[in-house]
């Protein structure tokens, strides 16, 4: 089920000439364990002046939007929150807004599903995603995808999270770390 939306929307980004790349739980999901996920988060390479481009042909892959003014939504959260009319699967755009979000698209592993090639985050930017989000889920899942996966690039990580500490003025660096210990 997911498979085939997944496969479908790469197909459409790509006509659309939309970088993106999928994160949340469908990445969990490759490089963690299986877990329950009910929607699928894709990060696009384009900011909320460009959300027409989706919103005017959406359509052709059965997708509708869930808030009722859409635009208005969409320039407040930096989401488009739509569900997949047929397998009925809630599908969240997220438009990117820095410079981090544009070279972690870049960064994308091209995973084969079906006859089609899926962006899916780096695992290290899938980790810097979950730290930034901090709900114990995501916690979870970054110990989960850290178990499977030792060889992570802990300084790109590290890099990263420091920037946004400074920018937000939160210790994402070390929550990292911590985390890290809580696992040894």
């Amino acid at each position: 089920m997911f498979e085939k939306t997944l496969v479908k929307l790469s197909k459409f980004l790509k006509e659309q000439s939309i970088p993106y790349m999928i994160i949340g739980g469908q990445a969990v999901l490759l490089y963690g364990e299986p877990r329950l996920t009910k929607d699928i988060d894709i990060t696009l390479g384009i900011d909320v002046e460009q959300a027409q481009k989706i919103l005017n042909t959406m359509e052709k892959i059965n997708l509708k939007p869930l808030p009722e003014n859409i635009l208005k939504f969409i320039n407040k959260t930096f989401v488009l929150p739509t569900e997949e009319t047929t397998e009925k699967i809630r599908v969240d755009f997220i438009f990117s807004t820095t410079d981090y979000e544009k070279q972690a698209i870049k960064r994308s592993v091209k995973i084969k599903i079906r006859d089609q090639y899926v962006n899916f985050a780096a695992i290290e930017d899938l980790i810097i995603h979950k730290i930034f989000s901090g709900r114990p889920k995501d916690i979870e899942d970054i110990k989960a995808v850290l178990l499977k996966n030792s060889d992570v690039n802990k300084k790109y990580i590290t890099n990263w999270l420091k920037k946004f500490s400074i920018a937000l003025n939160k210790n994402f660096v070390e929550q990292f770390e911590n985390l890290l210990k809580d696992m040894n």
